[in-house]
Order: C-alpha cells, then sequence, then structure tokens
C-alpha cells in the first residue's frame, strides 16, 4: 500500500516532467524537483535516474493515450473516435522522439515492447467498433494501421504538420465503400 501523499508526489512529479520535458528535453532531475515542488529526495527515491523518470513519463502518457478509447468510442462515431485517438498518440510519440537523446537504445527497446501491445489492443477496439458499424473495412488490421501512422510522428511538423492530412488519407483508405 502506498500512503496518498506519496501516491500525490509521484503524480506531481510525473506532471511537473511531462511539462518540462515538452518545453525542453534537456531539463535537469533539480529543475523537475523544483517544478513539483519536491525535494531531491522525493524525487529519486520515486525515479532513481532521469531515463527511469523519461521512462514513467512516456509510460504514464500511453496509458492516458490507451484509457481513452472507451470515452472517445462513447462520444463519436469509429472513424472519428479513430482519428481523435492517433492525433493524440502522433503527438505523444513526438514527444518521445523529442525525448531521445535521454534514452538509451535498450530504454527505447522496452518502451516499444512495452507498449505495443496495449497500443494494439487499443486499436484492435476502435477499429472492431467501425467494423461493427459498418463504416470500417472488415479486412482493417490494428498492426497495419500503426505501421502507416508511424509515418505521420515522422512528418513534417513545420513550416506546415503534414501529419493532419496524412492521417484523414489512411481514415479514407479505411472506409468501406459502397458496392458497385
Amino acid at each position: 500500500m502506498v500512503r496518498s501523499d506519496a501516491r500525490e508526489n509521484r503524480a506531481r512529479i510525473l506532471a511537473a516532467a511531462r511539462e518540462a520535458f515538452a518545453e525542453d528535453s534537456a531539463t535537469s532531475m533539480n529543475q523537475v524537483a523544483q517544478r513539483a515542488g519536491v525535494g531531491a529526495g522525493t524525487l529519486y527515491r520515486n525515479f532513481p535516474t532521469r531515463e527511469a523518470l523519461v521512462l514513467a513519463v512516456y509510460q504514464d502518457e500511453v496509458e492516458r493515450i490507451i484509457s481513452a478509447v472507451p470515452e472517445l468510442l462513447a462520444e463519436m462515431p469509429p472513424l472519428e473516435a479513430l482519428r481523435h485517438w492517433t492525433t493524440d498518440l502522433v503527438e505523444a510519440m513526438r514527444r518521445k522522439h523529442g525525448l531521445g537523446d535521454a534514452l538509451s537504445p535498450g530504454a527505447h527497446q522496452a518502451i516499444s515492447e512495452q507498449s505495443y501491445g496495449p497500443v494494439i489492443a487499443a486499436i484492435t477496439k476502435l477499429l472492431d467498433a467501425g467494423k461493427k458499424d459498418g463504416s470500417i473495412r472488415t479486412d482493417a488490421d490494428p498492426g497495419d494501421f500503426l505501421q502507416l501512422t508511424g509515418a505521420l510522428w515522422r512528418a513534417a511538423s513545420s513550416p506546415e504538420d503534414r501529419a493532419p492530412r496524412m492521417l484523414a488519407l489512411i481514415l479514407d483508405g479505411l472506409r468501406t465503400r459502397p458496392q458497385a
């Protein structure tokens, strides 16, 4: 059982780190501690290394994105839910790649292995909802979709972000077509 103040400290540290890393991927551990309003000891007790903190921020982000699927499906049609969800995923992946220098190759591998299954499961739920209502092709595959969306977070984001236009093309390819 983790005490409530310890849970709150951890949550504040993660929130502060997420904001700080988004502004500057070179943010130091001491800057994160100050921003979170905790001492260095509290920070290092929760996250013994900078890499551990970066991994935790990323994992927290993946869990947030995955847990959004049921709410999105309750609020909008499956294709629109998939668009919103994928846009969040693309932003998270761009942030992860921005933190790349802070992670060892082993940590990159660990992130990929830990998040692949849950991300595929979330995509499966979104695609299955669209297949069920007839808006998404029955041959749509979650692995194929994830592979295609990999291009979105690598797409140029300036001077104009190309990802939304590319995502529209991907989603158009998922739509069912009227029988001729």
